[in-house]
């Protein structure tokens, strides 16, 4: 009797991780075509990030920044930020978060651009929003965290789209070490985190703080 209920318990555990990884795989091929998540968001949505630092939780409010909002929901959904470095923490200003672990996802994602959002809220301490190059429009999937108001980045055209509504004193926590990165700081160089992923950050950048898993709260 006990080699059948280890015959099947073992069973079972096979059939969990064929599943996972079923479902990994089917995750990872969603998010090289970035033209085919296109799902509207709620009005309202929680985002629960599950962290080395520890768990906090942002509320989205889509009417703020509605292609923001659409843009981070399918990400999330599709497990994008799971792994993720907080790859840019400047104290006393933000951290930013939202270059894909593997080099090819993130390719697949650099010029799927978001439509301009006006900026209806302010950049106030724990509003996330996303970053950019040049103006509004060159948004794709890289976020930020203000660690205090930033009232002077609204007339840049950065909108928030959602706040930290538990765990701000966790995005507090979150390692500052590098600060800003290359070649203005002793940080990662955006180009390399690109191109290398995950694996030229922690080889070289040990300390910074990661995403372990983001889900949308039921």
């Amino acid at each position: 009797m006990n080699r059948f209920i280890a015959s099947l318990l073992a069973a079972g555990v096979a059939l969990a991780v064929v599943a996972v990884g079923a479902e990994q795989a089917a995750a990872r091929k969603a998010l090289m075509t970035p033209a085919t998540l296109k799902a509207e968001a709620p009005a309202t949505y929680k985002v629960k990030f599950d962290t080395s630092a520890g768990e906090f939780v942002v509320q989205v409010t889509r009417a703020w920044a509605p292609n923001g909002a659409d843009r981070f929901y399918n990400l999330v959904r599709n497990g994008f930020y799971d792994e993720a470095r907080f790859f840019r923490a400047i104290a006393g200003f933000m951290v930013q978060f939202g270059i894909h672990g593997d080099p090819a996802v993130s390719t697949a994602w650099r010029n799927a651009r978001i439509a301009v959002d006006p900026v209806k809220q302010s950049n106030k301490r724990g509003f996330i929003t996303y970053a950019m190059g040049g103006s509004p429009d060159t948004r794709t999937t890289q976020v930020f965290i203000n660690f205090r108001d930033n009232a002077n980045l609204d007339s840049m055209g950065f909108a928030p789209f959602g706040e930290v509504v538990s765990g701000m004193d966790v995005v507090d926590k979150i390692d500052t070490t590098y600060g800003e990165g290359a070649p203005r700081g002793k940080g990662p160089e955006q180009g390399r985190v690109q191109a290398e992923g995950n694996a030229y950050l922690m080889k070289s950048f040990p300390k910074l703080d990661y995403i372990k898993k983001a889900t949308i709260e039921p």
